[in-house]
């Protein structure tokens, strides 16, 4: 029976801060109280000046594999993840081939058992075709169903409508949208070919994915979960437009359309694209600097619930060819808590939100079982930050395997010094001390 002590920690959990011990017993936490002493402990980590969070639960990344693995793996992002404090993700469906049948969800399954370090499910996906595949989704071992209503790799983009109605009214448990509107999309592609021909620069991409694609989308998503009393949950908004869409006088745990923002929708700005170019191009784009300011205010009053990376590595090479042929989407999953720690050094955001939006939000909203907070009989996931010790961003310490990130350079204010997953200690000082520590998530509904 392993036991590990946390001693000394300041504790941020359920919107406050405290100075505590915690007692990990064989993967879950066994006590939280200050003072804790145990001579059976087989280790005690002394987090004198540290901050205790919850591991960050990322409900939204990209690892790529199966078929894609010459950008990234399972195992490499997920390594990535847990060196940032991400203890936990929820993969999309947009791999080669598509996660489109029972069998295809379970092989993902079976790759992250073998090799994930984090905890781990996999989103479902739907098309325009196999409606009877997505209603076998168990609710209780996967944690959504991912519709692209708007363009995506493969056969992914559902433009039906009697297909999106079916779905909307069928689905036996969250719906998770990516919402852009594929006809405005088309529209101002055409343009802007027909303005820049090849030669095209990044800075048209929140130009051509537009404001007006991103609200005609999320509206309608929005309308079909009210029409038939869906579980939605939007991703990646955008824009301010959009925020008029989401409740803020409601519990979370009362809502049934819920919505996420991205950490580089925050960081990121449409000024970004001339320093940085394809670097920072995705889907949906990152738009102008008002957008952001109006996203950061709309996490403060809860119109917006989780923020999240939408990791999506592509190769240095990729992303060097012109506007057009580059992909979109870009690594993050190594430092969304950096990232956040950021405002909270600024004063925009308190400590207590980031982990409201990052942990506490997506165990709601997703209903995970035992997960996303500090609590007696919950499992271990757990991050000790530094908030006094840098970290910068470096071309040696990147552990994306596609080797870069826009934000090489950066200097940040805090450090993750030790992550736990599911009670073990797989992180410390920028060692891995396991090489599978990963669960699948189980869910409570």
């Amino acid at each position: 029976m392993s036991k590990i002590l946390i001693r000394n920690a300041r504790l941020v959990n359920e919107n406050q801060i405290t100075e505590t011990d915690v007692l990990i017993e064989d993967g879950f936490i066994a006590r939280i109280q200050a003072g804790l002493s145990d001579e059976r402990i087989s280790q005690m980590i002394d987090a004198k000046g540290q901050y205790l969070l919850p591991g960050v639960i990322d409900d939204q990344v990209h690892f790529r594999e199966p078929g894609l693995t010459h950008k990234a793996t399972i195992q490499s992002e997920s390594r990535a993840g847990i060196a940032g404090g991400v203890t936990t993700f929820m993969e999309m469906p947009n791999t080669v081939p598509n996660a489109l049948t029972q069998e295809l969800l379970a092989d993902k399954y079976a790759i992250a058992a073998n090799t994930s370090m984090a905890n781990y499910s996999f989103f479902m996906g739907a098309s325009n075709d196999n409606l009877d595949e997505v209603l076998r989704t168990d609710p209780k071992s996967v944690c959504g169903i991912k519709v692209f209503m708007g363009s995506s790799t493969g056969n992914m983009l559902v433009d039906k409508e009697q297909v999106l109605e079916d779905l909307f009214r069928q689905s036996p448990m969250l719906v998770a949208t990516h919402c852009e509107d594929e006809a405005t999309i088309r529209a101002n592609t055409e343009q802007y070919r027909n303005l820049y021909g090849d030669a095209a620069p990044a800075a048209i991409h929140p130009l051509i994915r537009s404001e007006q694609a991103c609200l005609i989308s999320s509206s309608l998503a929005v309308e079909l979960a009210q029409r038939h009393n869906a579980r939605l949950h939007i991703l990646h908004i955008t824009t301010a437009d959009e925020l008029a869409l989401f409740r803020n006088d409601i519990p979370l745990s009362e809502k049934r359309i819920t919505s996420e923002v991205c950490v580089h929708h925050l960081w990121f700005d449409s000024r970004d694209y001339l320093t940085l170019g394809n670097q920072i191009k995705c889907n949906p784009a990152i738009k102008a600097a008002h957008h952001k300011e109006a996203l950061l205010a709309a996490l403060l009053d809860d119109r917006l619930d989780i923020i999240a990376t939408d990791h999506a590595p592509h190769t240095w090479a990729e992303k060097q060819q012109s506007y057009w042929q580059a992909p979109s989407g870009l690594p993050l999953v190594q430092h969304p808590l950096l990232l956040m720690l950021e405002f909270v050094a600024q004063g925009k955001l308190p400590i207590e939100t980031v982990v409201r939006k990052m942990s506490h939000a997506p165990a709601d909203c997703f209903q995970i079982d035992r997960r996303g907070y500090v609590r007696e009989g919950y499992w271990a996931d757990l991050v000790l930050v530094d908030t006094q010790q840098p970290t910068t961003v470096t071309k040696e310490n990147i552990l994306y395997q596609c080797g870069w990130s826009p934000l090489l350079g950066h200097t940040f204010g805090s450090t993750v010094t030790h992550t736990f997953v599911s009670g073990e200690l797989v992180y410390q000082d920028g060692h891995f001390l396991a090489d599978r520590a990963g669960k699948r998530l189980a869910f409570a509904r």
